[in-house]
């Protein structure tokens, strides 16, 4: 299911007027944006990799965990998403679900650099990092447009097959994010 948020300005008279829909200007910018604090979609996610290199060759935009250890990929378009999006996705949930925890540890470690990664998950959460770390997984689409084929592509795939996946759209992505929508 596609989830859209829309923006308003409130005027100098307290009136609302709708921001309209515009695509997003760099993917990049969006990441950067994301990375540095990722509660901005999702406040129950710690970033953990950043442009995550598979086995396959693909690049995971941003590659999280969550409370209970979790993976998220998340996965950032541009403009309209197209059904490659979708199978882009498939893809890298197919590298993540064989994600051991010290390959995950290893990817964390890198991208904190020299913050500890037991105190990072600590800080962010409250606890210690759960002993069994991708015990699911979940894919997030982010991007200004989903597509009605991808979208049921999605819903298909959720409904019938388990998979926990989902799309997030806004009217001006450079700004604004659903919370909350990872499931």
């Amino acid at each position: 299911m596609v989830d859209e948020v829309c923006l308003w300005r409130v005027g100098s008279n307290q009136s609302l007027s709708e921001i309209g829909r515009s695509a997003l200007d760099l993917e990049a910018r969006l990441q950067n944006w994301l990375a540095r604090d990722i509660g901005i979609l999702d406040p129950g996610l710690l970033v953990i990799g950043r442009e995550v290199k598979t086995d396959f060759g693909g690049f995971i935009d941003l590659l999280c965990l969550d409370i209970a250890g979790n993976v998220v990929v998340v996965e950032l378009k541009r403009d309209k998403t197209q059904r490659e999006i979708v199978a882009q996705a498939l893809d890298y949930g197919s590298w993540v679900v064989d994600l051991s925890n010290e390959r995950l540890t290893s990817i964390a470690r890198a991208y904190l650099g020299d913050r500890q990664f037991d105190d990072v998950f600590k800080r962010k959460f409250g606890i210690d990092i759960p002993e069994t770390l991708n015990g699911d997984h979940s894919i997030l689409i982010v991007g200004s447009h989903i597509d009605a084929s991808s979208e049921r592509i999605i819903r298909y795939l959720s409904d019938t097959q388990g998979a926990a996946g989902s799309c997030h759209t806004s009217r001006q992505t450079t700004t604004c994010f659903p919370h909350n929508r990872v499931f």
